[in-house]
């Protein structure tokens, strides 16, 4: 029997020590110094927001750990020592392992600003960081948030919901348009300013200025030098594998630590996975390092599997990635470039109101669909999926978009009219199909 020891309490960790558990008899312990207990960390901002507390994002029980015989430890891992296979922890303890599992997570970019460790500057990742959020809220009259995306928007949201004025320094000229195409770029710009929030697009932060006792008090804009006074500073500049304390390690390590198709390190009976694992080998249409919580669960399920003798690949299929832009919902399947190749055509749809979007991408050549992208509108994963992999021409999904279409007894369709933009930019006569007509075929996904 080997013990297996992981670091790291967060999705891939814990979803290894199950599958682990589930597969054999090995001993398991896990160890964070961040908290006692696995919790959702998609779910801070609720906790913050008052719609969750802390005990409700734990999706398992405290009693579940010592009935399915994962030991858990809660302290710091200051070292590794890889050829005598010993963890050295801050408390001073020291453990032996036989196979080790490095679910270390990511950090909060921080780009060398001065005054970027003061306090009442942090990001949002942690639970230590909402408990600094959560400290810091009380009279806080102005708080300004560095960087955009996915965590920027969850962290203005947030403070947001308090009434506490918002301002946030994106350097992009239009909100997060490395990664949306320009017109769903420009629709959540224009959704964060209707919701009240400062936002300062193309600029970027030169500056967080101490108020003498090492808190910050306010920062100053690098293109204009204005000082905006504030309570807290939030980094959102994106996130990095949390990897840097072992650099000088055997490991081979790029941005994160190098895994191969069975996620193995460079050192013999060490896994990486997680945000902190960089694939080697990456499929088409997957990025390197993916600090996506689905991902994280799927490598966690492959590791146990591969540690347990039955040897499992990394697949982690067709991209797909869902969030919130405070109250526009967003779904992206397959390929949405921000910029359109030369190989690729796009068919777009807005709503009136600005805040409902349909986007399919397709083969300029073979017209078969390459990719979705809703904002305000929900589409079937597993009917967008199935398209894009059968390789299905654009034509045949359109007929039959009502397929794709989530709740429509309850939700508005708008799929003709993205059906008629089509027969205009191609000069053609496509005709949905009724709901009928739809009933044979959305059996086939039953």
């Amino acid at each position: 029997m080997s013990h297996v020891v992981i670091i790291g309490n967060g999705i891939s960790g814990v979803t290894a020590a199950r599958w682990i558990r589930k597969l054999s008899d090995h001993r398991i312990t896990i160890i964070s110094s961040e908290s006692d207990h696995f919790f959702s960390r998609t779910a801070l901002m609720y906790i913050y927001m008052g719609h969750m507390r802390y005990e409700d994002t734990k999706p398992y029980e405290d009693w579940f750990w010592k009935k399915n015989r994962i030991d858990l430890v809660k302290d710091h891992v200051s070292s590794i020592d890889f050829d005598k296979k010993q963890l050295s922890c801050q408390s001073g303890n020291e453990m032996h392992y036989d196979k080790l599992i490095l679910a270390l997570g990511s950090k909060s970019n921080k780009f060398g600003w001065p005054g970027q460790d003061l306090k009442g500057v942090g990001g949002l990742y942690s639970l230590q960081d909402l408990e600094q959020m959560e400290a810091y809220s009380p009279n806080l009259k102005r708080a300004v948030i560095v960087g955009g995306g996915l965590i920027g928007i969850e962290m203005a949201e947030m403070f947001h919901s308090r009434h506490i004025p918002v301002t946030m320094l994106v350097r992009e000229a239009s909100y997060w348009n490395n990664i949306l195409p320009p017109e769903e770029s420009e629709m959540i710009s224009q959704h964060i300013k209707d919701n009240d929030i400062d936002l300062r697009l193309g600029v970027n932060l030169g500056e967080i200025k101490d108020d003498g006792n090492g808190t910050a008090k306010s920062v100053i804009v690098k293109e204009t030098g204005e000082e905006i006074e504030c309570g807290y500073v939030g980094l959102t500049a994106g996130v990095s594998p949390n990897v840097g304390w072992l650099k000088e390690t055997g490991l081979d390590i790029g941005r994160g630590i190098k895994v191969n198709v069975h996620l193995e390190t460079s050192i013999k009976d060490v896994y990486a996975i997680g945000d902190c694992a960089e694939q080697s080998q990456t499929q088409p249409g997957r990025r390197p390092v993916e600090a996506i919580w689905y991902t994280g669960r799927m490598m966690g399920e492959t590791v146990a599997y591969n540690i347990c003798g039955k040897p499992v690949s990394y697949d982690p299929g067709l991209w797909f990635n869902s969030a919130k832009f405070i109250d526009i919902e967003y779904q992206v399947y397959g390929e949405v470039p921000s910029k359109l190749p030369d190989d690729m055509k796009t068919l777009f749809w807005k709503h009136a109101d600005g805040d409902k979007s349909i986007r399919i991408n397709y083969d300029s050549n073979t017209s078969v669909v390459r990719g979705f992208n809703l904002l305000g509108i929900r589409y079937r994963h597993e009917v967008c999926e199935k398209w894009i992999l059968d390789k299905t021409p654009i034509e045949s999904v359109l007929t039959n978009l009502g397929m794709a279409n989530f709740d429509p007894e309850f939700f508005k369709e708008y799929e003709q009219e993205l059906v008629n933009i089509y027969n205009q930019q191609e000069n053609k006569n496509i005709q949905l199909k009724t709901k009928r007509g739809l009933s044979k075929v959305l059996s086939f996904f039953k």
